[in-house]
């Protein structure tokens, strides 16, 4: 089966009720979908009514998931794996932020990118290398795929805030530690959260530090 080239998924407008003035790109999970994200938006949307919501399933079916999608295949979790399954999965979510932007009739600095697990790989594999520097990127239960990748003098450095589980069982804190000392080291404004007992999961913290941190970088 041919991968798209384009993504689609569901979508929340403003509760103002009025055009948005920012938007959040939420990015699933291996596995998920679209509408098992945009679950997030409820939550924010009242502290946020000016902002647009929208989750984009992932390019691929993901096998033994009924409904559900991957930006990539993960056999594994070694880096050289997730360097080049974030970097094929890359072209066809910049293309799908240029869309929604030009859909919004606004800019790098009126997005934030929001991911769960492999989405949080995916805002972090995009997000700083976009041609301008986005809002901030929201990071749940993830870690970079590729983290010598940070070199690149070119990158853009958002803000960041990365919440994980220390009981997390399918990425472990260790990765989340990793990730936070590599945006720590090459300048990435950072913030973060570790909830005990939070396994692959978002919590009730988790939620609102997100809905802190958006409203803050987006305004």
């Amino acid at each position: 089966m041919a991968i798209p080239t384009t993504l689609d998924g569901p979508r929340v407008t403003p509760a103002s009720g009025g055009k948005a003035t920012a938007l959040v790109i939420l990015l699933h999970g291996y596995g998920s979908n679209g509408e098992d994200l945009i679950g997030l938006a409820p939550y924010w949307r009242g502290e946020l009514p000016d902002v647009a919501f929208v989750a984009p399933n992932a390019p691929e079916v993901c096998p033994g998931a009924p409904g559900g999608y991957q930006w990539w295949a993960i056999a594994n979790l070694s880096p050289s794996a997730l360097n080049v399954g974030a970097a094929k999965a890359a072209p066809v979510l910049d293309a799908f932020i240029d869309q929604e932007l030009e859909r919004h009739g606004l800019a790098e600095d009126r997005l934030a990118l929001v991911g769960f697990s492999q989405g949080t790989m995916m805002s972090l594999q995009v997000g700083p290398r976009r041609r301008r520097t986005l809002a901030g990127i929201v990071g749940y239960s993830g870690m970079l795929a590729n983290q010598a990748g940070l070199d690149d003098e070119t990158l853009r450095k958002p803000p960041v805030l990365l919440v994980h589980g220390d009981a997390d069982p399918m990425i472990p804190l260790a990765a989340f530690h990793r990730t936070r000392e590599a945006l720590s080291r090459h300048g990435f404004p950072l913030e973060t959260h570790v909830s005990s007992g939070l396994g692959h999961s978002i919590d009730a913290a988790g939620l609102t530090l997100g809905q802190l941190f958006l409203k803050r970088v987006l305004g």
